[in-house]
C-alpha cells in the first residue's frame, strides 16, 4: 500500500489506562468513539490503509474500530504487524482468543520475527512508521515504547494525532 494513503497506530497497555482491563468503564468507552471518529476522518481525507502493532489495550481497540469501519468502507484494509510469532502467548486465554480473532480478520499479517527479543517492538513499531504518512496515537506524556514511536515519526516527519486518555 502507498504511503501516502497509510495510517499507523500506538498507543498503551492496560496497565497504563486508567481502567485497566475495564473495557466497559465509560472513559474506555469513550476513547473507543474518539478512535473511530479519527478513523472515520482519516478516511474522509484519502487513508484507506491502517496498521495495528497488535498489542494488548489501545492496538486491539484500534484494530476493532479499523475492523467495524471496514464493513461499510470496503476499500479500508488493515495490516497487523507483530513483534514476534508468540506475542498472544502469556496474555489470558480471552485476550488471546480476541487477538486470533482479529489477527484473522485482518487483510494481511507482517511478523517482524519468530522469537522474542529486546528489540522486537521497536523494529515493529519503526517497520510500521515507515510505511505511513500518519501516527494516530493514545498517548498520556508518560515515558515508554508510545513516546519512543512518537519521537521517531516526527523525525520521519509524519502528521501525528494524539488522543489523550
Amino acid at each position: 500500500m502507498e504511503r501516502a494513503l497509510t495510517c499507523c497506530f500506538t498507543g498503551h497497555r492496560p496497565v497504563k489506562l486508567p481502567w485497566g482491563y475495564d473495557e466497559d468503564d465509560p472513559r474506555c468507552i469513550a476513547l473507543k468513539r474518539k478512535i473511530s471518529d479519527v478513523i472515520d476522518s482519516l478516511y474522509c481525507s484519502g487513508i484507506r490503509h491502517f496498521i495495528s502493532g497488535m498489542a494488548e489495550g489501545c492496538d486491539l481497540y484500534f484494530a476493532e474500530a479499523v475492523i467495524a469501519y471496514r464493513t461499510e468502507h470496503e476499500d479500508v484494509t488493515l495490516e497487523a504487524a507483530v513483534p514476534f510469532r508468540g506475542q498472544a502467548s502469556r496474555w489470558s486465554f480471552s485476550q488471546r482468543m480476541r487477538y486470533d480473532r482479529l489477527i484473522s480478520l485482518c487483510d494481511s499479517v507482517k511478523c517482524m520475527q519468530e522469537e522474542y527479543s529486546r528489540s522486537c517492538m521497536l523494529i515493529r513499531n519503526r517497520y510500521m512508521v515507515d510505511r505511513s504518512s500518519v501516527l494516530l496515537a493514545i498517548y498520556d506524556q508518560t515515558p515508554g515504547g508510545t513516546r519512543h514511536t512518537l519521537d521517531y515519526a516526527a523525525k520521519k516527519n509524519l502528521e501525528i494525532i494524539i488522543i489523550q486518555t
